[in-house]
């Protein structure tokens, strides 16, 4: 006998939880943002419609379905299971944090904050849930199946991510590695730079795309949808052992970007959360390339 569909309510906790996490009452909090020139009201406002969102969903949910919710804080250790439909409710950047903890679970983005978002992964408003729920939990739901990027270490540790992957040293120290791509003729080169960024199409509106704009780049940045990634290294220095020529590019199904480490420590991180970051040293190597499993986002 199959289990009933599950709905996971994906969450953070609001800026005025943190307030009073850190200050203890509303009172308190209220006097530190004033002295700042600062008012608590329109913090606690978006609060209230974050909660009054997460309740709309939550009465949404079918009777006959189990549901549970998960903080964002607690995805690392939260086990989804396959007959999960999971709604994030959030911002965009919640739906990424996420994204790299499913296996082909469909997900429904619910905007808590409409007006404050982009909307480009939190997609829908928290009154259509009722409907969307056993639609996305159905065989015949359309998905946009996102890109995702991979990383692989020499000692088999893997990474997902939605947007990108970031590999280089934690502070303002210089990554020193080399670099090398597959199926290119082109010899290896040894880089000093800030770090290298590899991401997907739905990281090209973030912060690939702002290395894309910053340095006029001709590259065609892919769409979320495209098996491609854009990769691009940051502040490369030419010195006479490390070289410039490849600070930029596309990688192709089955193409990855391999870099060895020759600094001290450098670390791997995705979308953004250096706290969940594989550790590298002296030579060890980390494939980048596009992961097999996608984010099946409900249109």
């Amino acid at each position: 006998m199959s289990l009933a569909p599950r709905a996971v309510l994906v969450h953070r906790t609001t800026e005025y939880e943190e307030l009073l996490a850190r200050h203890g009452t509303h009172g308190q909090a209220a006097f530190f943002l004033s002295a700042r020139g600062r008012s608590v009201d329109a913090v606690r406002e978006r609060h209230e419609r974050t909660h009054r969102a997460l309740a709309e969903v939550a009465a949404a949910v079918p009777l006959t379905w189990r549901q549970t919710r998960v903080e964002r804080a607690d995805l690392d250790r939260f086990l989804f299971g396959p007959e999960d439909v999971v709604v994030v409710v959030g911002q965009d950047g919640l739906v990424a944090n996420a994204a790299k903890y499913l296996t082909g679970q469909p997900v429904i983005g619910i905007d808590a904050d409409p007006g404050r978002n982009p909307g480009v992964l939190v997609r829908h408003r928290a009154d259509r849930a009722r409907r969307l729920l056993p639609y996305a939990a159905g065989a015949g739901a359309t998905v946009d199946e996102l890109t995702m990027v991979e990383a692989v270490t020499d000692d088999a540790q893997r990474l997902l991510a939605l947007n990108e992957i970031y590999v280089g040293p934690r502070g303002h120290q210089t990554a020193r590695y080399t670099l090398d791509l597959d199926a290119t003729e082109l010899p290896p080169e040894a880089q000093a730079s800030s770090g290298v960024l590899v991401g997907t199409g739905t990281g090209a509106t973030g912060w690939l795309r702002s290395l894309w704009e910053q340095r006029s780049s001709a590259l065609a940045l892919p769409a979320p949808a495209d098996a491609r990634l854009a990769w691009f290294v940051r502040e490369a220095w030419p010195s006479p052992t490390t070289g410039t020529s490849r600070v930029e590019g596309l990688l192709d199904p089955g193409q990855g970007l391999r870099l060895t480490v020759e600094s001290d420590r450098l670390v791997v991180f995705g979308d953004g959360v250096e706290s969940d970051a594989l550790e590298l040293t002296w030579g060890q190597t980390v494939r980048l390339t596009v992961a097999d499993p996608r984010l099946r986002l409900v249109m």
